[in-house]
C-alpha cells in the first residue's frame, strides 16, 4: 500500500508561511527513486524525517498542476520512453524551488519498460 507524508521540512515551511515569517517556496520538481521497498519486499513507511530519496534515480520538472478538490494540489510529471528504462520505481517526492524535499511517498515497485512513457501524479492534500 502506498504511503505518503509532508516532510518535517515541508511542515516547518508551512508553519512559518502561515505566521507571515516566511514566504512559501513553489514546488517545482518531482523526484523518483527505487528505495521505497524493504529487504522483505514490503513498502517502507515514511517517517516524515526524510530529506532525500533512499535510492535517487531522476529529478523532473513539474509539467502541470491541478486541483481535483479545493484542498488538494495535484502535481504531474512525465517520464519519457528513455527515462528510467528498465528500472523499478518505488519512491517519489516533491521538491521546492529551494531544493528541499517537502513531500515523500513510497509504493510497490512500478517497472518501466523502455518503450513506454509514464505519467506520475502526486497529490499534496491539506
Amino acid at each position: 500500500m502506498a504511503q505518503g507524508v509532508i516532510t518535517k521540512k515541508g511542515r516547518e515551511k508551512l508553519c512559518k508561511a502561515h505566521t507571515g515569517d516566511a514566504t512559501l517556496p513553489r514546488i517545482t520538481k518531482m523526484v523518483f527513486g527505487n528505495g521505497g521497498i524493504g529487504g522483505g519486499g514490503q513498502v517502507i513507511e515514511p517517517t516524515g524525517e526524510e530529506t532525500q530519496l533512499k535510492g535517487f534515480l531522476l529529478e523532473k520538472t513539474i509539467e502541470s498542476h491541478s486541483y481535483p478538490v479545493t484542498t488538494t494540489a495535484r502535481y504531474t510529471a512525465k517520464l519519457e520512453k528513455t527515462e528510467l528504462a528498465n528500472e523499478n520505481i518505488s519512491e517519489q517526492g516533491l521538491v521546492d524551488e529551494e531544493g528541499d524535499l517537502v513531500a515523500y511517498k513510497t509504493f510497490l515497485p512500478k517497472g518501466k519498460d523502455d518503450d513506454m512513457e509514464f505519467i506520475f501524479d502526486m497529490d499534496e492534500i491539506f
